[in-house]
């Protein structure tokens, strides 16, 4: 059985044909074809905008042009993460999945699931000619996960909807009427580049194993940071025992957890023996601390045949160590409002040295922005005192939940007569995009729903089938019962 053999193969069939296209942030140009073809096959009124948007337009079916438009948003784009061992260009290969038990997996990087279940249920109601439902547009935005620039570049009056429904939460059973915002922030130190000192042996270290994930929704699983645990191990190294570092690299995107981290170092010959009991004992207690959180962490202390082309100026290694070692990452602050929820949370993405620069990437999200201000502010004080260069971009605020919202009330007055039980209203500590297309359709109805997932933005990323058909049969009986206008 392939995954386009699951129930309901109407969806599960478009979410097999996402799979086969390339479709990483930055790099959509191969789905925007894809599904503005999809439309114009159909008959259907088909835009793409200057930003990469598509929307696509079907009538209401006979009977019901009274209703409300609802607007089914979703994203084009994907996370390209996978493991170090996979070979796999994401702009030129195809997603690789997978049927584990009840489960659907990629095989060594990021399913797509986020949002490409989102999108496939979409394209099934506009290719469905057995649903009932009043006017539809589907809205597939553009580079979501690196700024939700297609969000932010839609203009006003494009979409001609009373209703949206976000397709892109991932828990089903949950409704969601609310996001965080989020705020980038760059720091960035100059070094030296000197040749490499005599007597010196070449090593590579290497952070491994850890199961990264969603710098928002898993933020509060306290997983082990890959950045944080290689400056760890660096710092002793580079002070007290005379190693001096070339080169690191930890993390690639903003909004994933970093799973793994590389620095190329040289070791003084008489220190090789202290350096490796260093190592283990760090090791050691980084694996009884995330023992449960991140189980599989790895360091390797590797010996290399080619010492590296330079190292950098030791004062400036050092400082730049000692400044991702105090920067503050993780959970700032729970929400006071709605028990469970983070507020505030910073996560510490992306390290990496080139062009004798060190660069310190960051996402902060909060649900308050003024609290996003304070973390920005405690993150900048930390690497301006230590002398880097500090940048804040890409600030976005999140969703302010409605509780009298119209759609959510009809929602759960379908879910509760459907399935038995009330679905659970959240506010969710990620960026969904409801808040930015909020700003040019203040008049617009927001929901966000979607089926389970887990670990998205990392090669662990997986979708539970049974509550695909389930956020399916839902959807279909939402656009029956639309609101009249």
């Amino acid at each position: 059985m392939t995954i386009a053999d699951l129930n309901p193969k109407r969806v599960w069939k478009h979410f097999y044909a996402l799979t086969q296209i390339p479709r990483p942030s930055g790099h959509e140009e191969k789905v925007v074809t894809f599904i503005k073809k999809f439309g114009e096959d159909l008959g259907l009124e088909t835009i793409v905008d200057h930003a990469g948007n598509v929307i696509i337009r079907k009538p209401a079916t006979s009977g019901m042009e009274g209703r409300c438009g609802i607007i089914l948003q979703a994203h084009l784009d994907m996370v390209p993460q996978k493991n170090s061992d996979k070979v796999h260009d994401f702009e030129k290969d195809p997603i690789e999945p997978r049927i584990v038990g009840e489960w659907v997996y990629a095989t060594g990087t990021t399913l797509g699931a986020d949002n490409g279940l989102g999108m496939a249920a979409a394209m099934a109601v506009l290719e469905a000619k057995d649903l009932v439902h009043g006017p539809i547009e589907a809205l597939f935005t553009a580079e979501e996960e690196t700024g939700m620039t297609g969000a932010r570049e839609l203009k006003g009056g494009v979409v001609k909807g009373d209703i949206l429904i976000n397709l892109d939460s991932e828990d089903e059973g949950e409704l969601y009427v609310g996001c965080a915002g989020g705020l980038d922030g760059t720091f960035t130190f100059g070094y030296k580049e000197e040749p490499v000192p005599a007597n010196m042996a070449p090593y590579s270290l290497n952070v491994t194993g850890l199961k990264g994930g969603h710098s928002g929704m898993d933020i509060v699983l306290y997983r082990g940071n890959a950045n944080k645990l290689i400056t760890r191990l660096l710092l002793p190294l580079l002070t007290k025992f005379g190693v001096r570092l070339s080169s690191i690299e930890g993390g690639s995107l903003r909004n994933a957890i970093p799973r793994e981290a590389f620095a190329k170092v040289v070791v003084p010959k008489d220190k090789i023996t202290d350096v490796e009991a260093h190592i283990k004992t760090i090791t050691a207690a980084a694996k009884a601390e995330l023992s449960i959180a991140d189980p599989d962490v790895q360091v390797a202390l590797v010996a290399e045949s080619t010492p590296p082309a330079f190292v950098m100026d030791a004062a400036t290694a050092i400082t730049a160590v000692r400044s991702v070692i105090a920067a503050f990452n993780g959970v700032f602050r729970m929400s006071d409002s709605m028990p469970g929820l983070v507020e505030t949370s910073n996560n510490l993405a992306i390290v990496k040295s080139e062009d004798g620069k060190i660069w310190i990437k960051c996402l902060m999200r909060s649900s308050v922005d003024s609290a996003k201000e304070k973390l920005a502010q405690t993150l900048g004080a930390t690497f301006a005192l230590a002398g880097a260069n500090t940048e804040f971009s890409g600030g976005y605020s999140g969703w302010r939940p409605n509780m009298d919202s119209p759609i959510l009330k009809k929602m759960k007055e379908i879910y509760q007569k459907m399935f038995g039980v009330e679905p659970q209203v959240k506010a969710i500590h990620a960026g969904l995009e409801c808040g930015i297309l909020g700003g040019n359709y203040p008049h617009w109805d927001m929901i966000s729903c979607g089926p389970t997932l887990r670990s998205p933005h990392s090669p662990d990323e997986r979708a539970l089938i049974p509550t695909v058909e389930k956020w399916w049969d839902f959807l279909v009986e939402v656009l029956k019962n639309a609101p009249t206008r």
